[in-house]
């Protein structure tokens, strides 16, 4: 049978096995340890830092007992490097048993205790990208109900040592085990940064029924110069890849590196911004236990997080590219609000950027404006007034826009979750969630 009838049939077999777990309507949020801890397994000498059980008992703490649980960071996500080298007598995986003694059952149940879920890795291959088993097509069924069992909450499948035929079968022959299992498990795929994450390899349409959200590029490393690259490759694709995004499947430009070693406090506000508008998911990867407090205002930040969670789920795109070096990003929210970020490429100094509303393709009509990270309403603006925004270098300026009416009204509401972020109106502070 001719290749392409072969990817035909597996398209249309996949599409009939959509994912079926009613999950992540908005996007994911938690921490994940890849990119902040890799593959230090080295427990011996670095016992507080190594991939252990250790590890994410203390990241579930910091997440319960700091503030980020009620903000909606409740996943603590296991990446690759957990499990033994070798699979059990029955042919399932394992944890390693001197990194993980309790096993990730048990592990899983003290991050429930404490009001959050627990992800875990796996790869659709012979091995992961850290040389540890991986899920071969024989396997899927075993390893879904084993995660199931164990109580995990998401699963992260890889696609390290596995070709594009294998990974044509192999990614919805997951979801249809998944679903087989009972439990909800969030499911995110990788599939597309193997295949370029662009069509006509990667069929959008039917990722979004069979995974809740997945890689499109390479992974993010802890530089500035690494953000940059992923931004430009998501805006320079955002007509591809926007349409794909929405509640329940996402885009997914991967973790968050604030707090870490490589970023400034503007390029961290970037950072978050960026995420913000792009609708991605918002999995830190950083240690909680040594976070800085600048950091940490960025990552708590209530309004960028409810303007991320907006139910409405529609990514945001690139308005504006000047040859200033200023970029204009904008999403649209809930009942007729939006937000704007003005963002830096310069290295030099501030940048005084001028425009208006109406130059943005904003309605006639008045608008408040809360800026985001001095979390503080500026003047109202008519869509003709022309305004100037000061932006730092490699840094944000990031505004919530709703019409003058709305906030009038007191509608001013983003997120669903009950303890969604305090917004200012105009004369008092409002502690209720933010649902358009």
């Amino acid at each position: 049978m001719p290749r392409t009838t072969i990817v035909l049939l597996l398209a249309f077999s996949a599409a009939t096995l959509a994912l079926d777990n009613g999950l992540m309507r908005t996007p994911p949020m938690g921490w994940l340890a890849w990119e902040r801890f890799r593959c230090d397994i080295d427990c011996e000498n670095d016992p507080k830092n190594c991939i252990s059980e250790v590890l994410f008992k203390d990241m579930a703490d910091r997440l319960a007992e700091d503030g980020w649980r009620e903000l909606g960071y409740v996943y603590i996500n296991i990446d690759d490097c957990w499990s033994s080298k070798e699979r059990d007598a029955h042919g399932r995986l394992q944890a390693d048993p001197k990194r993980f003694p309790s096993g990730i059952d048990k592990l899983a149940r003290y991050v429930h205790d404490r009001g959050l879920k627990l992800g875990i890795y796996g790869d659709l291959g012979t091995y992961t990208c850290g040389g540890y088993p991986g899920t071969t097509l024989d396997k899927i069924e075993i390893d879904a109900q084993t995660f199931a069992e164990w109580g995990i909450d998401m699963l992260k499948l890889d696609g390290c040592y596995s070709n594009a035929t294998e990974q044509e079968q192999g990614y919805p022959l997951m979801t249809k085990a998944l679903n087989a299992t009972g439990r909800p498990i969030g499911y995110s795929c990788s599939w597309p940064a193997y295949q370029g994450g662009l069509p006509p390899k990667v069929n959008y349409t039917l990722l979004g029924d069979i995974c809740n959200l997945w890689r499109n590029y390479g992974d993010i490393q802890d530089s500035w110069d690494s953000v940059l690259s992923i931004v430009d490759w998501f805006t320079d694709h955002q007509d591809i890849l926007q349409p794909a995004a929405g509640p329940g499947r996402w885009n997914d430009p991967d973790m968050l590196i604030i707090g870490d070693y490589g970023l400034s406090i503007d390029q961290s506000r970037s950072q978050m911004a960026l995420w913000a508008i792009m609708a991605a998911p918002l999995f830190m990867s950083n240690d909680l236990r040594t976070i800085n407090s600048g950091a940490r205002a960025i990552l708590q930040n209530k309004v960028a997080i409810a303007i991320n969670q907006d139910p409405l789920g529609i990514q945001g795109r690139r308005l504006v590219k000047e040859k200033s070096g200023i970029d204009v990003f904008w999403r649209p929210l809930s009942k007729g609000a939006s937000a704007l970020v003005f963002f830096s490429r310069r290295s030099d100094m501030p940048f005084r950027y001028k425009t208006s509303l109406k130059a943005l393709n904003y309605a006639a009509g008045s608008y408040e404006v809360y800026d985001v990270f001095l979390e503080k309403p500026m003047p109202v603006l008519k869509d003709t007034t022309e305004f100037v925004v000061s932006v730092n270098p490699s840094g944000v300026v990031m505004w919530l826009v709703l019409p003058s009416t709305r906030w009038q009204q007191g509608a001013a509401h983003l997120s669903k979750k009950p303890t969604g972020p305090k917004f200012y109106q105009r004369q008092q502070l409002v502690d209720s969630p933010f649902v358009l």
